[in-house]
């Protein structure tokens, strides 16, 4: 018995080291799976935080890939990526400048965009536009349909804004030509308007804090009730809103209600003063037609554009709100005349050779009208995954008031 006893010591001797061991072993394990667990979650929230990254820089910038698309078909494999730059803006730059003007950096943040079709005619009124929106860090460009240029030096601001030139063409003309969006990139907002509008009580910078404030993508300003040209019940300012998004009409042939959900009801405005976020116009350039020049029927299609809902995502402000005078300008018109006597249509009518260039414009426009209705439907119909905003608001909305109605008559009859 006396020969096992050293072994049962030896063996009680390593096992009381082992379990030291252990002890010792367990809050270093502790140490090591923290730090482990600590490591998993920095490398989660960083990939998050990457992502959530990603996902601003592509709203902000969603142009980007226009480098990329050219980059991965080949066109630029002669130049070193770095170099390629695939936007530009509209901002003046000086032919030369000083060493110290060099090395400062343009930090400005919030710069947007005021695009204008202009004639000579309108001019005190552009002006008046103008005036209102260049303090408030907007950048002018102008659309000279009458060919008259040199008449505008006299103003004050006309050397800070961009001045281009084109004979008779359209609103819509100029911005599929000069707005691309990779052009444009830098802007917050796109402000594409008529020169035929009151901006008394407007404010640039006050409208944008309500468009921000409220996610709209797209809007107007609301029009004063005492416009003169008013196609629209839901472009008519509310008094006492700051905003709204639909509107209630009983009368006419289109009626609207709650639950309505489409143009001109609700996700409208009006060609005549819309404005886009940098990823509503990124949209709408692209649905402009290139050879369709008068925009008939856009409006009713803007609000596919909207970056989501379009009944939430597009609105029509009415605390900054402006006056439409319904003047034609372009093709020939002008300012409204006195009214003259039957008797002077009359002889006006009989010796009149020449041809009415107001009548032809309605022509074309209600032409190219029926030829953008025809490309929708058929781009709608050969689209097999495409789905309709609107429409799906529609079911969602019927599912809604069908479960209300139930609530309330399960309710009244409890």
């Amino acid at each position: 018995m006396m020969s096992f006893r050293p072994s049962l010591k030896r063996n009680s001797f390593f096992d009381g080291v082992k379990c030291r061991l252990k002890r010792k072993q367990l809050p270093f394990m502790g140490v090591l799976l923290a730090v482990m667990l600590f490591i998993v979650y920095r490398t989660t929230s960083y990939q998050s935080y990457q992502y959530q990254q990603t996902q601003m820089e592509l709203e902000l910038q969603p142009f980007d890939t226009l480098k990329e698309s050219a980059v991965a078909s080949g066109l630029l494999h002669g130049l070193p990526l770095g170099v390629v730059q695939a936007s530009s803006d509209l901002e003046l730059k000086p032919l030369w400048s000083s060493s110290s003007s060099r090395s400062k950096v343009d930090n400005s943040s919030h710069r947007n965009l005021l695009a204008i079709p202009v004639g000579i005619k309108l001019k005190d009124n552009v002006d008046a536009i103008v005036r209102k929106f260049l303090p408030q860090n907007f950048t002018v460009i102008l659309f000279h349909y009458d060919g008259n240029l040199d008449s505008w030096s006299d103003l004050a601001w006309s050397n800070k804004a961009i001045h281009i030139v084109a004979q008779n063409q359209t609103k819509w003309w100029c911005a599929k030509r000069f707005l691309h969006p990779a052009v444009v990139s830098i802007y917050d907002y796109i402000f594409l308007w008529d020169e035929d509008l009151g901006v008394e009580n407007f404010h640039p910078g006050r409208y944008l804090e309500i468009v921000r404030s409220e996610g709209l993508e797209i809007s107007q300003p609301a029009l004063d009730p005492n416009s003169t040209d008013i196609h629209h019940r839901i472009t008519i300012r509310s008094r006492g809103k700051k905003f709204h998004r639909r509107v209630y009409d009983s009368r006419g042939s289109t009626r609207c209600s709650d639950a309505s959900e489409g143009p001109p009801c609700t996700g409208f405005v009006e060609g005549m003063a819309p404005v886009f976020s940098r990823s509503a116009w990124y949209c709408t350039w692209h649905l402009i037609q290139n050879d369709l020049v008068h925009g008939w029927g856009m409006d009713m299609k803007l609000g596919y554009c909207a970056q989501g809902d379009p009944t939430k995502k597009v609105g029509v402000v009415d605390r900054e709100f402006i006056v439409h005078q319904g003047i034609q300008t372009l093709g020939g018109g002008g300012p409204p005349r006195k009214k003259t006597s039957k008797r002077a249509k009359l002889i006006k009518r009989t010796g009149a050779s020449h041809m009415d260039s107001r009548v032809e414009i309605r022509r074309q426009s209600s032409w190219e009208l029926q030829i953008f209705k025809e490309r929708w439907n058929e781009a709608v119909k050969e689209d097999k995954l495409w789905v309709d905003p609107f429409k799906g608001n529609q079911k969602h909305r019927r599912r809604r008031h069908s479960h209300h109605h139930h609530h309330i008559k399960f309710n009244h009859l409890t």
